[in-house]
Protein backbone atom coordinates (compact mmCIF):
# COMPACT_ATOMS: atom_id res chain seq x y z
CA UNK A 1 0.00 0.00 0.00
CA UNK A 2 3.07 2.22 -0.11
CA UNK A 3 2.41 5.76 -1.20
CA UNK A 4 -1.32 5.92 -0.56
CA UNK A 5 -0.96 7.76 2.74
CA UNK A 6 0.82 10.62 0.96
CA UNK A 7 -2.09 11.03 -1.46
CA UNK A 8 -4.46 10.96 1.52
CA UNK A 9 -2.49 13.70 3.25
CA UNK A 10 -2.70 15.91 0.18
CA UNK A 11 -6.43 15.32 -0.21
CA UNK A 12 -7.13 16.14 3.44
CA UNK A 13 -5.07 19.32 3.27
CA UNK A 14 -6.70 20.39 0.03
CA UNK A 15 -10.08 19.71 1.59
CA UNK A 16 -9.28 22.04 4.47
CA UNK A 17 -8.10 24.78 2.13
CA UNK A 18 -10.69 24.32 -0.60
CA UNK A 19 -13.14 27.22 -0.63
CA UNK A 20 -15.27 25.65 -3.36
CA UNK A 21 -17.43 23.73 -0.91
CA UNK A 22 -20.38 23.79 -3.29
CA UNK A 23 -18.34 21.76 -5.78
CA UNK A 24 -17.63 19.19 -3.09
CA UNK A 25 -21.33 19.03 -2.29
CA UNK A 26 -22.13 18.43 -5.96
CA UNK A 27 -19.74 15.48 -6.19
CA UNK A 28 -20.85 13.84 -2.97
CA UNK A 29 -24.54 14.39 -3.73
CA UNK A 30 -23.98 12.58 -7.01
CA UNK A 31 -22.25 9.74 -5.14
CA UNK A 32 -25.25 9.50 -2.81
CA UNK A 33 -27.62 9.46 -5.80
CA UNK A 34 -25.71 6.73 -7.63
CA UNK A 35 -25.63 4.55 -4.52
CA UNK A 36 -29.34 5.08 -3.82
CA UNK A 37 -30.35 4.27 -7.39
CA UNK A 38 -28.21 1.14 -7.42
CA UNK A 39 -29.23 -0.32 -4.07
CA UNK A 40 -32.27 1.50 -2.73
CA UNK A 41 -32.89 4.38 -0.37
CA UNK A 42 -32.40 2.56 2.95
CA UNK A 43 -28.81 2.98 4.21
CA UNK A 44 -29.27 0.10 6.66
CA UNK A 45 -29.86 -2.24 3.71
CA UNK A 46 -27.57 -0.42 1.26
CA UNK A 47 -24.06 -0.20 2.65
CA UNK A 48 -22.77 1.74 -0.32
CA UNK A 49 -25.37 4.41 0.39
CA UNK A 50 -24.37 4.44 4.04
CA UNK A 51 -20.75 5.12 3.07
CA UNK A 52 -21.84 7.93 0.76
CA UNK A 53 -24.01 9.49 3.47
CA UNK A 54 -21.13 9.26 5.94
CA UNK A 55 -18.91 11.07 3.44
CA UNK A 56 -21.57 13.74 2.97
CA UNK A 57 -21.79 14.29 6.70
CA UNK A 58 -17.99 14.44 6.99
CA UNK A 59 -17.98 17.57 4.79
CA UNK A 60 -20.95 19.03 6.68
CA UNK A 61 -23.43 18.65 3.86
CA UNK A 62 -26.89 19.65 5.15
CA UNK A 63 -29.23 16.74 5.84
CA UNK A 64 -31.78 18.27 3.45
CA UNK A 65 -29.26 18.05 0.59
CA UNK A 66 -28.65 14.38 1.32
CA UNK A 67 -32.37 13.65 1.49
CA UNK A 68 -32.99 15.49 -1.78
CA UNK A 69 -30.22 13.57 -3.58
CA UNK A 70 -31.75 10.25 -2.48
CA UNK A 71 -35.27 11.28 -3.45
CA UNK A 72 -34.19 12.49 -6.89
CA UNK A 73 -32.35 9.22 -7.54
CA UNK A 74 -35.24 6.98 -6.52
CA UNK A 75 -38.15 9.14 -7.68
CA UNK A 76 -39.25 7.11 -10.67
CA UNK A 77 -39.16 7.88 -14.38
CA UNK A 78 -37.96 11.47 -14.04
CA UNK A 79 -35.22 10.54 -11.58
CA UNK A 80 -31.70 11.71 -12.26
CA UNK A 81 -29.69 8.96 -13.89
CA UNK A 82 -25.91 8.84 -13.72
CA UNK A 83 -23.75 6.36 -15.55
CA UNK A 84 -20.60 5.17 -13.82
CA UNK A 85 -17.56 5.11 -16.12
CA UNK A 86 -13.88 4.44 -15.47
CA UNK A 87 -11.36 6.14 -17.76
CA UNK A 88 -7.76 4.95 -17.96
CA UNK A 89 -4.74 6.83 -19.13
CA UNK A 90 -1.10 7.77 -18.80
CA UNK A 91 0.13 10.96 -17.23
CA UNK A 92 3.49 12.75 -17.44
CA UNK A 93 6.38 10.33 -17.10
CA UNK A 94 4.15 7.35 -17.88
CA UNK A 95 2.19 7.50 -14.62
CA UNK A 96 -0.84 5.20 -14.62
CA UNK A 97 -4.09 7.07 -13.90
CA UNK A 98 -7.61 5.83 -13.15
CA UNK A 99 -10.48 8.30 -13.41
CA UNK A 100 -13.81 7.24 -11.91
CA UNK A 101 -16.78 9.30 -13.05
CA UNK A 102 -20.54 9.49 -12.61
CA UNK A 103 -22.12 11.31 -15.54
CA UNK A 104 -25.42 12.03 -17.23
CA UNK A 105 -23.61 12.77 -20.50
CA UNK A 106 -20.95 10.26 -21.51
CA UNK A 107 -19.79 12.26 -24.55
CA UNK A 108 -19.28 15.45 -22.55
CA UNK A 109 -17.31 13.72 -19.81
CA UNK A 110 -15.11 11.77 -22.22
CA UNK A 111 -14.26 14.95 -24.12
CA UNK A 112 -13.40 16.84 -20.92
CA UNK A 113 -11.23 14.04 -19.55
CA UNK A 114 -9.45 13.56 -22.88
CA UNK A 115 -8.77 17.29 -23.14
CA UNK A 116 -7.17 17.46 -19.70
CA UNK A 117 -4.93 14.50 -20.41
CA UNK A 118 -3.79 16.11 -23.64
CA UNK A 119 -3.17 19.54 -22.07
CA UNK A 120 -1.00 18.09 -19.30
CA UNK A 121 1.23 15.88 -21.41
CA UNK A 122 -0.67 12.64 -20.92
CA UNK A 123 -3.03 10.60 -23.02
CA UNK A 124 -6.25 8.70 -22.55
CA UNK A 125 -5.93 4.94 -23.10
CA UNK A 126 -8.27 2.06 -23.76
CA UNK A 127 -10.12 -0.02 -21.21
CA UNK A 128 -7.76 -2.35 -19.35
CA UNK A 129 -4.61 -0.42 -20.25
CA UNK A 130 -3.71 0.53 -16.67
CA UNK A 131 -6.46 -0.90 -14.46
CA UNK A 132 -4.37 -4.00 -13.75
CA UNK A 133 -1.93 -1.81 -11.85
CA UNK A 134 -4.55 -1.06 -9.18
CA UNK A 135 -6.66 -3.14 -6.83
CA UNK A 136 -9.89 -2.39 -4.98
CA UNK A 137 -9.66 -2.14 -1.20
CA UNK A 138 -11.72 -0.99 1.73
CA UNK A 139 -10.02 1.87 3.56
CA UNK A 140 -10.69 2.71 7.21
CA UNK A 141 -9.02 5.67 8.90
CA UNK A 142 -8.43 6.07 12.62
CA UNK A 143 -7.20 9.31 14.27
CA UNK A 144 -3.73 9.02 15.80
CA UNK A 145 -4.47 11.33 18.73
CA UNK A 146 -4.54 9.49 22.04
CA UNK A 147 -4.27 5.98 20.62
CA UNK A 148 -1.59 3.33 20.53
CA UNK A 149 -1.02 2.67 16.82
CA UNK A 150 0.24 -0.87 17.47
CA UNK A 151 -2.88 -1.71 19.48
CA UNK A 152 -5.06 -0.35 16.67
CA UNK A 153 -3.12 -2.48 14.19
CA UNK A 154 -3.59 -5.62 16.29
CA UNK A 155 -7.32 -4.94 16.64
CA UNK A 156 -7.59 -4.37 12.90
CA UNK A 157 -5.78 -7.58 11.99
CA UNK A 158 -7.91 -9.52 14.47
CA UNK A 159 -10.98 -8.01 12.80
CA UNK A 160 -9.86 -9.22 9.37
CA UNK A 161 -7.87 -6.32 7.91
CA UNK A 162 -5.25 -7.21 5.30
CA UNK A 163 -2.83 -4.35 6.00
CA UNK A 164 -2.33 -1.43 8.38
CA UNK A 165 -0.21 1.68 7.85
CA UNK A 166 0.64 2.81 11.39
CA UNK A 167 2.91 5.58 10.08
CA UNK A 168 0.08 7.36 8.28
CA UNK A 169 -1.85 10.19 9.90
CA UNK A 170 -4.60 9.19 10.40
CA UNK A 171 -3.80 5.48 10.70
CA UNK A 172 -4.91 3.66 7.53
CA UNK A 173 -6.45 0.20 7.68
CA UNK A 174 -6.99 -1.77 4.48
CA UNK A 175 -9.50 -4.56 3.98
CA UNK A 176 -10.75 -6.77 1.21
CA UNK A 177 -13.62 -4.86 -0.45
CA UNK A 178 -16.32 -7.15 0.93
CA UNK A 179 -14.95 -7.02 4.48
CA UNK A 180 -15.06 -3.24 4.93
CA UNK A 181 -18.30 -3.14 6.92
CA UNK A 182 -17.42 -6.13 9.11
CA UNK A 183 -13.98 -4.76 10.00
CA UNK A 184 -15.38 -1.33 10.72
CA UNK A 185 -18.05 -2.75 13.03
CA UNK A 186 -15.49 -4.94 14.80
CA UNK A 187 -13.18 -1.97 15.39
CA UNK A 188 -15.99 0.17 16.73
CA UNK A 189 -17.05 -2.71 18.95
CA UNK A 190 -13.50 -2.87 20.30
CA UNK A 191 -13.65 0.81 21.22
CA UNK A 192 -11.59 2.12 18.30
CA UNK A 193 -12.73 5.53 17.07
CA UNK A 194 -13.23 5.22 13.31
CA UNK A 195 -12.82 8.50 11.45
CA UNK A 196 -13.94 7.28 8.03
CA UNK A 197 -14.58 4.21 5.90
CA UNK A 198 -14.68 4.11 2.11
CA UNK A 199 -13.97 2.06 -0.97
CA UNK A 200 -10.63 2.85 -2.60
CA UNK A 201 -8.41 1.87 -5.50
CA UNK A 202 -4.82 1.26 -4.44
CA UNK A 203 -1.76 1.14 -6.69
CA UNK A 204 -0.07 -2.27 -6.52
CA UNK A 205 3.26 -0.49 -6.92
CA UNK A 206 4.20 3.17 -7.17
CA UNK A 207 6.66 4.71 -9.59
CA UNK A 208 9.30 7.30 -8.73
CA UNK A 209 9.77 10.31 -11.01
CA UNK A 210 11.82 13.49 -10.91
CA UNK A 211 10.28 16.50 -9.16
CA UNK A 212 9.17 18.18 -12.39
CA UNK A 213 7.21 15.14 -13.57
CA UNK A 214 5.67 14.66 -10.11
CA UNK A 215 4.40 18.25 -10.18
CA UNK A 216 2.96 17.73 -13.67
CA UNK A 217 1.29 14.50 -12.62
CA UNK A 218 -0.24 16.20 -9.60
CA UNK A 219 -1.50 19.00 -11.85
CA UNK A 220 -3.19 16.41 -14.05
CA UNK A 221 -4.89 14.85 -11.02
CA UNK A 222 -5.98 18.25 -9.73
CA UNK A 223 -7.54 19.31 -13.03
CA UNK A 224 -9.37 15.99 -13.37
CA UNK A 225 -10.71 16.23 -9.83
CA UNK A 226 -12.05 19.71 -10.60
CA UNK A 227 -14.49 18.22 -13.12
CA UNK A 228 -17.99 17.88 -11.67
CA UNK A 229 -18.44 14.45 -13.25
CA UNK A 230 -15.25 13.00 -11.76
CA UNK A 231 -15.66 11.22 -8.45
CA UNK A 232 -12.15 9.93 -7.81
CA UNK A 233 -8.72 9.98 -9.44
CA UNK A 234 -5.97 7.52 -8.53
CA UNK A 235 -2.40 7.59 -9.83
CA UNK A 236 0.55 5.33 -9.08
CA UNK A 237 3.20 8.05 -8.72
CA UNK A 238 5.22 8.23 -5.51
CA UNK A 239 5.54 11.69 -3.98
CA UNK A 240 8.95 12.55 -2.50
CA UNK A 241 8.86 13.85 1.06
CA UNK A 242 10.45 17.14 0.00
CA UNK A 243 7.47 17.86 -2.26
CA UNK A 244 4.77 17.03 0.30
CA UNK A 245 4.61 20.46 1.95
CA UNK A 246 4.63 22.17 -1.44
CA UNK A 247 1.81 20.19 -3.03
CA UNK A 248 -0.34 19.94 0.11
CA UNK A 249 -0.10 23.65 0.89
Amino acid sequence: MSGHSKWSTIKRQKGVNDSRRSAMFTKVAREVAVAARAGGSDPDANYRLRLAIDKARSINMPAENIKRAIEKATGGGDAEQYEEIVYEGYGPGGVAVLVEAATDNRNRTAAEVRSIFAKTGGQLAGSGAVAWQFEPRGLITVPRDGVDADEVALAAIDAGAVDVDTDADPIEIYTDPGDLEAVRKALEGAGVAVEGAESAMIARQTVSLDADHVRKALRLVELLEDLDDVQRVTANVDIPEELMAEVAG
